[in-house]
C-alpha cells in the first residue's frame, strides 16, 4: 500500500536542485520542459509498482492506473491519491492546456487532458524523466528515492 499522507512542502534552490538531479531532470521538472516522446523511461514499463517523484520521493502514480496512449509518453488514468499532485492553468506555446506538478516539491510532471479512459476520462501524460519507478515485488527503496540520494 502506497501511503499517500502528504509531508511539508519540499523548497530547494536553484543550486540545491542542480545538484540533485541530472540536467534532463532538472530541465523538465525544474524548467517546465518536456522530453521527447517516445525516449523516457518507464513509456514501456509493465511491471505492477509506484512512479514516485524524481526530486521529493513522493508517490504519484500507480501501475494499475497506467495505459497504453500511443502518445510517446508514459500516461496515467488518476494519480496515487486526489492529493498527490496539483493542477496549473498553462497558456504556453499559445494553447491553453493543465500542467500537473507534484503536490509536495511543485516539479513539473507533464500535462492532464480529457481524453483519457474510463473510470476518470482523464489522461495525465507524464514525463518519464520527472518520475522514479519502484516495483510492488521490490522491498528496496531505490526506485522511490529522490534523484540525489541515490
Amino acid at each position: 500500500m502506497v501511503d499517500t499522507a502528504r509531508r511539508p512542502k519540499v523548497v530547494k534552490t536553484e543550486a540545491e536542485w542542480r545538484a540533485l538531479l541530472t540536467p534532463e531532470q532538472f530541465r523538465v521538472t525544474r524548467g517546465h520542459g518536456t522530453e521527447c516522446a517516445f525516449t523516457g523511461p518507464h513509456l514501456s514499463q509493465k511491471e505492477a509498482g509506484t512512479y514516485s517523484c524524481v526530486c521529493c520521493g513522493e508517490p504519484l502514480f500507480h501501475s494499475a492506473a497506467k495505459f497504453e496512449s500511443g502518445t510517446g509518453w508514459p500516461s496515467f488514468f488518476q494519480p496515487v491519491s486526489k492529493d498527490a499532485v496539483t493542477a496549473i492553468h498553462d497558456h504556453s506555446h499559445g494553447m491553453h492546456r493543465i500542467e500537473v506538478r507534484c503536490a509536495s516539491c511543485d516539479a513539473h510532471l507533464g500535462h492532464v487532458f480529457p481524453d483519457g479512459p474510463r473510470p476518470t476520462g482523464l489522461r495525465y501524460c507524464m514525463n518519464g524523466v520527472a518520475m522514479n519507478f519502484q516495483a510492488d515485488s521490490d522491498t528496496g527503496s531505490a526506485g522511490s528515492e529522490p534523484a540525489g540520494e541515490r
